[in-house]
Parts: C-alpha cells; sequence; structure tokens
C-alpha cells in the first residue's frame, strides 16, 4: 500500500500552512483560550469561506468535497501544528462521522451539508464522568414518550460541548423485545433542562464541558438498528484524525525547540553543540518521526479499507500520545528555565500534548485494543 504524498497535497499543506500561520500566531492563540468560548465566529467563517476545511472529508452528497482521511489528516496536522482554536475537530471530526456512520438519510441530508458549510457546529457526547471511551461504561438511558424521546443523565468531557448549536448524544434505549441498543439522539443547545458547564482544564486551547440533562427532550436519529459499529467507525477514525494533529504540534515543538538551542549561548558557544542537547534532539526527531509514519499509515490504510485498521489506527493513537508527550517533555529541558514561564510559548504545546494524550484514550488504553483486535 502507497501512502506517501502527492505533489497536490503537499502543495495543499504548503498553503495551509501559510494560511496558518497569519491567522492562528501564538498570540491570537492566548487571546482566543482566554475566552470562555475558546473560538471567535468570525475566525471560523474564514476557515470555512476562503478554504472549506470543515467540508474536506464529507462526501459529495452531502453537500462536502468527497476527499478522504488523509486528505483531513493533512489539514488536522498543520492545526495541531499551529494549535488553531476552532470547533473543527468536534465538529468536523467525531459529530460528522458518528453522523454520517449511525444516522438515517434523513439526518444526514439534515445535518451534514450545514456542517461542511460550518453554519451549524456540533459536539459529540459520548464520554460521562469517568471519562473512559468504553462503549460498555456507558449508563445514560433514553426514555420514549409516545412519539418523542428524553434523556436524564450526565456526559462529560465534551468537546466545544459549551457552544455547540446541536449536541448528538450516544445513549441506550429499550427497544421492543425488552432488550437494550445504543442510539444516536440530537438535541439542540437551548433545549430546555440541558445545562452546560465549561470545565477547568489544563489545556485552554481545547474546551471541555460538562452536560447535565434533565428530562430534556430529544430526536432518536439512528435507524432501529444498534450503532455500536458505527461508533466502533468513528472512533477509529477520529483516534487517526488526533493522532495526526499530534504529530504536527510535535514537530512544530521539535523544529522551535532546536532554533532555540542554535542561538542560546553558554560558555562562549551555542549549547546546540553541547552532547546531551544532540543526544535530547536526536530522541525528539526518532520519537516524531515514528509517529509520524504511523499516523501518515494509519490515514492510508483506512482509506485503503485495510481489514486490521483496528490495530492500526490504536497503534498511531499510542505511538503519537508518547511521541509528543515526551517531544513537550524535552522542549521544556532544553529551554531551561524560561521553557517553564507563562511568557514562553511552549506550555502552550505541553498542555495540549498532555490533554491529547488521554483524549480518546490513553497509551496504554489502546495497547490493549490493539492486542485484543489481534487476538480475534
Amino acid at each position: 500500500m502507497k501512502f506517501s504524498f502527492s505533489e497536490e497535497q503537499e502543495e495543499f499543506r504548503s498553503f495551509l500552512r501559510r494560511f496558518l500561520e497569519e491567522k492562528s500566531p501564538t498570540t491570537e492563540v492566548r487571546r482566543l483560550m482566554a475566552t470562555d468560548a475558546g473560538w471567535e465566529k468570525e475566525q471560523w467563517r474564514k476557515v470555512n469561506t476562503e478554504l472549506g476545511l470543515t467540508a474536506i472529508a464529507i462526501p459529495e452528497e452531502y453537500g462536502g468535497q468527497g476527499f478522504g482521511l488523509s486528505e483531513q489528516c493533512i489539514v488536522l496536522e498543520e492545526m495541531g501544528r499551529s494549535l488553531l482554536c476552532a470547533p473543527y475537530f468536534s465538529s468536523a471530526v467525531l459529530t460528522a462521522n458518528a453522523i454520517l456512520y449511525g444516522a438515517t438519510e434523513e439526518y444526514k441530508k439534515k445535518y451534514l451539508p450545514e456542517i461542511a458549510s460550518g453554519d451549524l457546529t456540533a459536539s459529540l457526547a459520548f464520554t460521562e464522568e469517568t471519562g473512559a471511551w468504553d462503549i460498555s461504561s456507558m449508563s445514560m438511558c433514553a426514555e420514549k414518550t409516545e412519539n418523542t424521546y428524553h434523556l436524564t443523565g450526565v456526559k462529560s468531557f465534551v468537546l466545544d460541548g459549551h457552544m455547540s448549536d446541536l449536541i448528538i448524544v450516544l445513549a441506550k434505549v429499550n427497544d421492543n423485545s425488552g432488550s437494550q441498543r445504543l442510539a444516536l439522539f440530537s438535541v439542540d443547545s437551548t433545549a430546555t433542562g440541558l445545562t452546560k458547564n465549561l470545565l477547568n482544564s489544563t489545556d485552554q486551547t481545547r474546551k471541555l464541558a460538562k452536560l447535565m440533562f434533565t428530562d430534556v427532550e430529544a430526536t432518536c436519529i439512528s435507524s432501529e438498528d444498534d450503532v455500536t459499529e458505527a461508533m466502533q467507525k468513528t472512533f477509529l477514525k477520529s483516534c487517526i484524525g488526533l493522532s495526526n494533529e499530534m504529530v504536527g504540534g510535535a514537530e512544530r515543538l521539535r523544529e522551535d525547540t532546536l532554533e532555540y538551542v542554535k542561538m542560546r549561548m553558554q560558555f562562549g558557544r551555542s549549547i546546540a553543540s553541547f552532547q546531551v542537547t544532540k543526544h535530547k534532539a536526536t530522541d525528539m526527531l526518532a520519537d516524531v518521526e515514528l509517529a509520524k509514519s504511523a499516523a501518515y499509515y494509519a490515514a492510508a490504510a483506512f482509506d485503503d479499507g485495510e481489514s486490521d485498521i483496528a490495530a492500526t489506527a490504536s497503534i498511531a493513537k499510542a505511538s503519537a500520545s508518547e511521541a509528543y508527550m515526551q517531544t513537550a517533555i524535552n522542549a521544556v529541558q532544553m529551554h531551561g528555565g524560561i521553557g517553564f514561564t507563562w511568557d514562553n510559548d511552549t506550555h502552550l504545546w505541553f498542555k495540549r500534548a498532555k490533554s491529547s494524550e488521554v483524549f480518546l484514550g490513553t497509551a496504554d488504553f489502546h495497547r490493549e485494543l490493539m492486542m485484543q483486535s489481534w487476538d480475534q
């Protein structure tokens, strides 16, 4: 299987990098992360009207551009590099894929075109108070009353959940036979009984919310079939996307750190000439390149329909989690005392590395999933 990038893809990457360097410098990141919203509608409009980035991986029949995951991962890698503060991952990755794989045709046609245009922001309410990305740990149930459903319970660590226009909720429902199945429900952000609280998290560039549902009216957007398989595909695809975003951030940290040690003088020479600095720089390069290869391969494997995609996605997520975190640690240490200060930008990527390390499952969690997929 070929998983190198074409000339057109590399040109797209170069153009996107220039765009994001202009629209998302660290000064803008710091400004937006200090707000409760975490992003700005004007910037979000430019991302969509000028580049159409939310539409890139949505099929053409639903108003998208119809590209594959590999193209979307280029977008995610560059966004991770620039720490773009926008509801892209929540809307265009998590929620769009949940609707694409789990909703009926009626609701795909209703929601996906609006997400593709950027007119609708959406969040996927998957995890509950344990924070586990494990369907078996889900406890929220939907109660059916005549022609509608009502939700009561808590969904936590919901990405951009405090600001999204639409909430897609994964919950259990009792079917006609008395057994339970998983289904997808849509809830308007202004629904009666829905309380949204912004969580105080380490990484302020990526906002998480706690959503409390008290007899909230909801619409079932999935069929009468269980959506476990659809959510598994959504989860794997999102893990691959996040892995590529993480290697983008790790590569940016590595590059910035190398530039710093080249200009930092100590004992009359650049600290880049010190042996210990060279060792750390070599470790950073090896970690990032290995994670990058795993992430790129996983995206190409998904597009090609490879049968072992579950293991491949988990390898990519585990590799990227560890590489990003270790690169961030090395970056802080190589900056010395200034690396621990607020004014230095290194901590922005360090905190994103930490939040991404646990989002969608830790490295240990994915190693367990990888072994389970190989045992089957």
